[in-house]
């Protein structure tokens, strides 16, 4: 997903729309094991669906005795029960970065790419079980927000504007990297909802700071966060490759990761950025399901999901 034509925009939109059929038949809520977080005999750290009030009433035969409301029904002396009505709508977004920090890949794919692909599984899973699905992309220079839906077309449509965001990226863009950007969508975001949303940010995390945590932590208080750390395993074992060839666009250098200990010192870079990422989510209990750019994201959904351990 890196070329720049029209007809590049068209193929890539219809190899993410492919992925519907990749969603439909992906098991998005497996077996939980005990270590996964949506397991266990406490409360989720995600909220899910749930009951709301509706109304009290007499008792009836065959109503169930756990909805039976003891207070009314010792001062009224006659038996009443709690009648509740299951949640029936819960809007998804999907916070989508697609800036220069994430055009970049070592082995298959760029993050952004995978980035999409993320957001494409999510957004067919939520139409699938019936809910709506909003986005919110975003770039160095754009941000683009497409309200919750259960409209298949319009879900094609903003799929459609990530493909042209993603086809955008270039070494020989006119724009400069914009490392408030992620602040400034999450800030957008902030204005547009209300409470109960489930709020899905797929992101390299580039340009963290107090504000993007700030926005979070707000939403959190009355909404559900997942975020989806998208990361390339060079990143991380940087110091396993040979000569490497860096470029801003315009000029070029080459690095030898073994010299000086550059590699090592920037992987403690980005691991110990990763790790605070991390650590002020989980303080905040915000879940983070980190995805490589080598195995395939439907894979490493279902294995999040399932509980497994993240970023060995």
């Amino acid at each position: 997903m890196t070329g720049n034509t029209q007809e590049d925009v068209y193929t890539n939109l219809r190899a993410l729309v492919r992925l519907r059929f990749t969603a439909r038949g992906f098991n998005y809520l497996p077996r939980q094991s005990v270590r996964s977080l949506l397991s266990g005999r406490k409360r989720s750290r995600l909220r899910g669906r749930g009951l709301d009030f509706d109304e009290l009433r007499h008792y009836q035969p065959g109503d169930d005795i756990r909805n039976m409301d003891w207070r009314v029904t010792n001062r009224t002396g006659k038996p009443h029960v709690r009648v509740y009505t299951e949640e029936r709508d819960r809007p998804v977004i999907v916070v989508v970065d697609q800036r220069l920090p994430m055009f970049f890949g070592s082995i298959k794919k760029m993050k952004s790419v995978v980035a999409a692909e993320v957001a494409a599984i999510t957004a067919w899973r939520v139409l699938a079980a019936g809910d709506r699905i909003g986005a919110v992309l975003f770039n160095d220079n754009a941000i683009v927000e497409a309200k919750p839906t259960r409209n298949e077309r319009r879900v094609i449509g903003w799929l459609g504007d990530l493909t042209a965001m993603n086809n955008d990226l270039s070494v020989n863009t006119r724009y400069e990297s914009n490392p408030d950007a992620l602040a400034q969508a999450l800030n957008l975001l902030e204005r547009s909802i209300g409470h109960d949303y489930l709020v899905v940010l797929i992101s390299d995390f580039y340009g963290w700071n107090n504000a993007t945590l700030k926005a979070l932590r707000r939403m959190n208080r009355h909404n559900d966060i997942v975020c989806s750390l998208i990361y390339d395993p060079l990143e991380r074992d940087i110091s396993r490759a040979d000569q490497l060839v860096v470029s801003d666009g315009e000029f070029q250098l080459k690095i030898d990761p073994a010299r000086q200990g550059l590699g090592q010192k920037f992987e403690a870079s980005f691991k110990s950025s990763i790790a605070h990422v991390q650590g002020e989510l989980k303080r905040h209990g915000i879940p983070v399901l980190p995805v490589d750019t080598v195995v395939p994201a439907a894979d490493q959904l279902r294995e999040r999901l399932g509980g497994q351990r993240v970023l060995q």
